[in-house]
């Protein structure tokens, strides 16, 4: 089992900037570069939606970005590490929510669905204050 465990979440203010970290630890079938990794995130009675993903070594490590993120956000991952990143810059209330990380062992390029991710983690929590 590959166990992903989130940190770096916590409470800021609109505007401001955080970035969260996912480390992997565990057995895994695969190494760590060939996983696709990604970044989902949950509000207060909401579902769990996509935020970012990045691709494993195949694939360049192309990323995607949900529409609502991108060019605030920039996800990126240190193979030697084994740590996923996401960066958050100019942070709205909005964006508040549980954030989790994921892998994907059976997809390794930046895939945006749940079902595609094999492991998660238990989730570290922003808000945004306005």
């Amino acid at each position: 089992q590959l166990e992903l465990v989130e940190s770096g979440g916590g409470l800021v203010q609109t505007g401001e900037s955080l970035t969260l970290s996912c480390a992997a630890s565990g057995r895994s079938f695969d190494s760590f570069g060939s996983l696709g990794l990604g970044w989902f995130r949950q509000g207060s009675g909401k579902g769990r939606e996509f935020v970012a993903a990045i691709g494993g070594s195949w694939s360049g490590g192309v990323t995607k970005y949900d529409d609502s993120v991108k060019g605030r956000f920039t996800v990126s991952r240190d193979n030697a590490k084994e740590i996923l990143y996401l960066q958050m810059n100019n942070l709205k209330p909005e964006d508040t929510a549980v954030y989790y990380c994921a892998a994907s062992q059976q997809f390794g390029g930046a895939v945006k669905m749940e079902y595609q991710y094999s492991y998660w983690g238990q989730g570290t929590r922003v808000t945004v204050s306005s």
